[in-house]
């Protein structure tokens, strides 16, 4: 099931006094994912160019050791972004199949604050907490 392409009006907010998830909602965030997306790759794209331009003959050890850091911190950034655009592909792809906007674990509105917050979130906030408190579980009995 595609979504209807429908054009925003000027500063559109999604309101809960429209029906959830209709058509301009589903656009205005599939516009906010786009974005980020394009934001995400273009910040990895400096990264990559930092990377490249950057002289790999430094003298000093202390300076060398920096830009080793430096990289590594670069390079982890990127890993985030990498699986962050993943979940944003993931988040248009339930624009587009009709399921965005509903918790994959009750069926349940996530909510529009939410996903303004979050737009990849894929569970309502009552299953979100559930899973950070089974996670927490997890870690405190190894």
């Amino acid at each position: 099931m595609s979504t209807e392409r429908v054009k925003l009006p000027k500063n559109y907010r999604p309101s809960e006094k429209e029906e959830y998830m209709n058509a301009k909602q589903l656009e205005f965030f599939r516009q906010k994912l786009l974005d980020w997306r394009q934001e995400l790759i273009d910040e990895s794209q400096e990264t990559i160019n930092n990377l490249r331009g950057e002289v790999r003959d430094v003298g000093d050890e202390a300076e060398r050791a920096s830009r080793e850091t430096e990289n590594s911190l670069e390079l982890r950034t990127r890993d985030r972004y990498r699986k962050l655009l993943g979940k944003i592909d993931q988040a248009l792809s339930r624009i587009d199949d009709g399921s965005y906007g509903y918790c994959e674990e009750t069926g349940e509105e996530i909510g529009l604050a939410r996903l303004e917050a979050r737009p990849i979130a894929t569970l309502c906030l009552d299953a979100q907490e559930r899973w950070e408190l089974k996670q927490k579980q997890m870690r405190d009995s190894r």
